[in-house]
């Protein structure tokens, strides 16, 4: 069933999650920021000229997963020792927390169908957040700043360091360490849990059970073991992205584009530009040479999600207008990501980490550097519980993990980010420029700091503040006509946390 133009609806959006989503069917499913599940291929060289939507998909070859080649430390099940930690899911939050915890000297065994497969996402992030974590060594390439294009007279630069992750280099990094530590490996898939007092039992795919003090669930969106009590119904990110060789590009090499809001590309298509007045894409470029470039059209955030075909639509009239074409295609990415709704039960016995725990950012669906960086939080209380003298276990640790990885400072932070989604929500095309507009004219404390997930509520409070006094007199208007509900909302929701 289609509402506006191509919008897809709700029932159709189901069915992509079931797609990408079933459960256990990956556990590489942590991602970031504009670039997520992908459908990552590796690459022919294809000579043609991008015509058509359909002469577009016809450049991206068949799918060829990437894996590392290490010898990974198995688990044995004859000898049925209990493990302190199990973690489900080898993604960058599983690993490290699965790092962190075994260099306590905490037993952990991660369990994943493809352990050593290499992650299917393109990373981008945000240079001074890897490197507070030591892990520019990780990034592949950088920019020396970002552009942001309001419309076509308006165009803003970002003076903040931009680089894209190398997920082989950080997964290797990550394994070695794993290794080193004597983290233990399980190549299975999860099928169900049974906790007891002081354990729970792991049961796999295999046949193979496991016993853990603890386990938690790194499996990103899919929420395989994380219990939700309240129903789901969050904003939806989606985008269609690809990595190609190019005849040329319009881009500075030494910018990454961050977002593009112009629409003169659509003046010959009236469906489409109807459309993208009511709900907005935006290009997302990282270009690493005059003819090599990542490009992504992408819905910052809409309920119910705009349909990949559309975004397809829009992309190839972006790329048509701007004189890109496309020669080759290395690989593409299919995103689909859930924004906001409510958190997980908290506490519960099973523990969670990234996507499926809330922690993707409501407002602008980053999260790997946000998860990376709580990561040390939740391993240092686990290893707090189980290294201490009086060792705690059962539901008494999972209390105290979550108590640390959701404490009441960081709810309150996403209860805002929350309501600055319900404002996106309801914005046309015209009502986001302005917004953003104002954003990227703050002050870099405050805009770097919502962007990454640094400013907590009396700093968000005057972050507001400082959005609406640099705001047009038409956007304060409509973010009071169209944030009020929203607000009412935050406070309510801020009040019965209190309680």
């Amino acid at each position: 069933m289609r509402g506006r133009g191509q919008i897809m609806q709700v029932p159709e959006l189901k069915a992509i999650e079931k797609k990408l989503w079933t459960p256990f069917s990956d556990y590489t499913m942590d991602c970031i920021h504009l670039i997520h599940f992908s459908v990552l291929s590796s690459r022919r060289k294809t000579a043609c000229v991008v015509k058509a939507r359909s002469t577009l998909l016809e450049l991206v070859p068949e799918a060829k997963k990437e894996s590392l080649e290490f010898e990974l430390p198995a688990y044995d099940p004859a000898k049925q020792l209990p493990v302190d930690l199990v973690v489900v899911g080898s993604g960058p939050a599983g690993l490290a927390v699965a790092q962190q915890v075994s260099e306590a000297g905490i037993s952990v065994c991660c369990i994943d169908p493809s352990p050593q497969s290499i992650w299917p996402n393109n990373y981008g992030v945000w240079v001074d957040e890897f490197e507070a974590m030591d892990l520019l060594d990780c990034l592949d390439t950088t920019w020396s700043g970002a552009v942001v294009y309001i419309d076509d007279k308006t165009k803003k630069f970002l003076d903040r360091p931009y680089g894209r992750v190398n997920r082989r280099l950080l997964k290797s990094k990550m394994m070695k360490k794993c290794i080193s530590n004597g983290v233990q490996f399980h190549q299975a898939k999860v099928r169900n849990v049974i906790h007891e007092a002081s354990r729970t039992l792991v049961s796999c795919s295999d046949g193979v059970t496991l016993q853990a003090s603890v386990v938690l669930d790194a499996t990103g969106f899919s929420r395989c073991l994380v219990e939700y009590d309240k129903p789901y119904d969050p904003g939806y990110q989606v985008a269609y992205g690809i990595v190609a060789e190019v005849d040329g590009h319009p881009f500075d090499v030494d910018k990454m584009v961050f977002m593009d809001w112009r629409d003169s590309h659509l003046s010959n298509e009236s469906v489409l530009m109807s459309n993208n007045k009511k709900i907005p894409t935006f290009l997302y470029a990282m270009p690493f040479s005059p003819t090599r470039i990542f490009l992504e059209e992408t819905s910052l955030v809409a309920r119910p999600g705009v349909s990949v075909e559309e975004i397809q639509k829009r992309m190839v009239a972006r790329l048509k207008h701007l004189g890109i074409q496309v020669k080759s295609i290395e690989e593409d990415e299919i995103c689909v990501i859930p924004m906001g709704g409510p958190l997980p039960v908290i506490p519960q016995r099973i523990l969670g980490i990234g996507g499926t725990a809330g922690m993707v950012h409501p407002s602008t669906g980053y999260m790997v550097a946000r998860t990376l960086a709580a990561a040390p939080i939740l391993a240092s209380s686990i290893v707090k519980c189980l290294g201490s003298g009086k060792r705690i276990t059962g539901n008494e640790l999972s209390a105290e993990v979550w108590k640390d990885l959701w404490p009441m400072d960081r709810r309150r932070q996403r209860e805002f980010f929350c309501f600055g989604m319900d404002i996106l929500l309801k914005l046309d095309l015209e009502g986001t420029r302005r917004f953003f507009s104002a954003f990227f004219d703050l002050e870099p404390y405050y805009w770097h700091g919502f962007l990454s997930s640094r400013l907590f509520l009396p700093d968000l409070v005057v972050f507001g503040l400082a959005l609406f006094a640099h705001a047009s007199n038409t956007s304060r208007l409509e973010i009071m006509a169209k944030g009020t509900l929203p607000l009412v909302k935050m406070i309510n929701n801020l009040v019965r946390e209190r309680e």
